[in-house]
């Protein structure tokens, strides 16, 4: 089998070649996102993870993926603009419709478990509301200053404009970081969602809902820090 990948890789590099490689870091906990320049090494150390298993298991589902007719799209050779569309229909789509579910969800729990959970409950709401307000307001700054900017260097380029686009980003990256970081306390506050022994049904899908928006958060993430920003700072050189 061939090695395409290598433990002395940066994680954001692997995933901008492999997307699916997410799937991998995803079951062990491995940051692509906001600990996406990181070499891969350095991750797999710092969680005591073995790296014959964790690089092997990427190289063959490399080979795997290489192996299928259509393949997902390499975001680092289409348009900028494309990237920036595809950001707003399929991740800024999936909040809006998805966070106002969770919040339904854990108001919920929180007046049916409060009684033996309503520690850990009220400790997962308080963070849940600090994480909405921030993905919400990056929403609407990627929508009305970051992405506007983008587009207008990409229409009509100049030195001036690049500068623009990257100031706002420098501001979002910030971001990216503050959410990544609300996202890993509540991983780490419900024991990686290992639900309670009495765990109704809605408490299940409450903790399936946050994994799956920890899942394409990261991934817008890593969209934008690994490969949309990346190309952009590229562009001052």
């Amino acid at each position: 089998m061939t090695k395409k990948f290598k433990v002395q890789h940066k994680i954001g590099d692997i995933v901008a070649e492999f997307p699916k490689a997410t799937d991998i870091f995803m079951d062990y906990n491995i940051d692509f996102c906001c600990g996406g320049d990181r070499p891969l090494k350095t991750a797999l150390k710092e969680k005591n993870l073995d790296q014959r298993t964790i690089i092997t298991k990427l190289n063959k589902a490399y080979q795997k993926f290489k192996s299928k007719i259509n393949q997902d799209i390499d975001w680092r050779e289409e348009p900028i603009t494309d990237l920036i569309d595809y950001i707003e229909n399929t991740h800024h789509q999936f909040m809006r419709e998805q966070l106002p579910m969770l919040n339904d969800y854990l108001n919920k729990i929180l007046a049916a478990h409060y009684t033996n959970h309503g520690d850990l409950i009220g400790k997962i709401h308080k963070l849940f509301y600090q994480l909405k307000g921030e993905i919400e307001e990056h929403l609407i700054k990627e929508e009305k200053l970051l992405f506007p900017a983008i587009r207008e260097y990409e229409n009509n380029p100049s030195t001036e404009k690049l500068e623009t686009a990257l100031n706002i980003m420098e501001e979002t990256e910030d971001e990216h970081d503050n959410a990544g970081d609300i996202l890993k306390e509540i991983r780490a506050l419900t024991n990686q969602y290992q639900l309670p022994d009495d765990a109704c049904p809605t408490f299940r899908a409450t903790y399936d809902e946050l994994e799956e928006i920890e899942a394409d958060l990261f991934e817008h993430i890593h969209l934008e820090n690994n490969i949309l920003f990346k190309r952009l700072k590229s562009e001052l050189n």
